[in-house]
């Protein structure tokens, strides 16, 4: 009877652990391509692409001469045909919004700093989904979290003998609870 048991709690193993496996590993590879990203905020923007310009302008302008033909005339500088909207943050500057995009001009330099954003594609999707950022979205990020419970236990039993988990496995199973209980513990002693 035990033996029987046994055999039936192996097959279903190897059964849950593939099935499971399969279905979740695309999301599994998009959780690991944007941890990666996100682990990294530091060094560039996992979302964005920001790409900068410096424009220098062919003559002094005075805040009376700017209008809405003259800020067309400005977005022709930086490839911009559609403005939002312009405002004087200061008495000697201009700043043009755009659908994702600012121009910043000084007058008195005659310089302007042109800053676009766009989304860095596959990145920007990945992000969105690991942040739950999606309405809902929470609800499918803690099932897929306990199917990676349930893939990771029953990955444990998969294979029998000298190679499974109660002779082999054990200890990497140990070495890898070792790595978190270590951050931990150096993090509490850092502080």
């Amino acid at each position: 009877m035990a033996t029987k048991f046994k055999v039936k709690l192996h097959r279903w193993s190897v059964a849950w652990h593939r099935d499971l496996g399969y279905f979740f590993s695309s999301l599994i590879i998009i959780y690991c391509i944007s941890g990666l990203a996100l682990n990294h905020v530091d060094d560039w923007n996992p979302d964005f692409i920001i790409q900068k310009k410096t424009i220098q302008l062919p003559k002094v302008y005075q805040r009376a001469e700017i209008n809405n033909d003259v800020v067309v005339t400005f977005g022709k500088m930086v490839d911009e045909k559609h403005f939002k909207l312009y405002d004087f943050p200061t008495h000697n500057q201009v700043k043009i919004y755009y659908d994702n995009a600012t121009f910043h001009i000084n007058f008195d330099d005659r310089i302007g700093h042109y800053e676009k954003l766009s989304k860095r594609p596959l990145f920007y999707e990945s992000n969105v989904i690991h942040r739950n950022s999606l309405k809902g979205w929470k609800w499918v990020s803690d099932v897929f979290a306990l199917m990676l419970i349930i893939i990771s236990i029953t990955g444990l039993y998969i294979l029998k003998g000298k190679y499974g988990f109660k002779r082999r496995g054990i200890w990497f199973f140990l070495a890898g609870l070792l790595l978190p209980v270590v951050a931990v513990v150096l993090f509490y002693v850092l502080q």
